[in-house]
């Protein structure tokens, strides 16, 4: 399996979709931050365009959709659970 090449400390690009009233984003971002990473915030609020591209791309009609490097990882409870399992930094930080 090959691993990522980032230099040491280096995270892999982290982008969020989200909307403004969604609560599970707001938890999103709260675990995001408490990891002390950079993160890309899309509002997709109102951006029907938008919206279809991510469903097109993540099979998913529910914000927050979350990519780590190019990969779609899901939603909050999906990088809670990455994170529970001790997963989440390792694909952050390319491990």
């Amino acid at each position: 399996m090959a691993t990522s090449m980032l230099p040491r400390g280096a995270q892999k690009k982290i982008v969020i979709y989200t909307t403004q009233w969604c609560g599970y984003c707001s938890r999103a971002k709260r675990l995001l931050n408490s990891k002390g990473w950079e993160f890309t915030e899309i509002d997709v609020d109102g951006d029907s365009e938008k919206r279809a591209w991510l469903a097109r791309v993540t099979r998913q009609r529910t914000v927050p959709q979350i990519f780590i490097g190019e990969e779609s990882v899901g939603g909050y409870d999906d990088i809670a659970a990455l994170d529970r399992r001790g997963e989440l930094d390792r694909k952050v930080m390319g491990q």
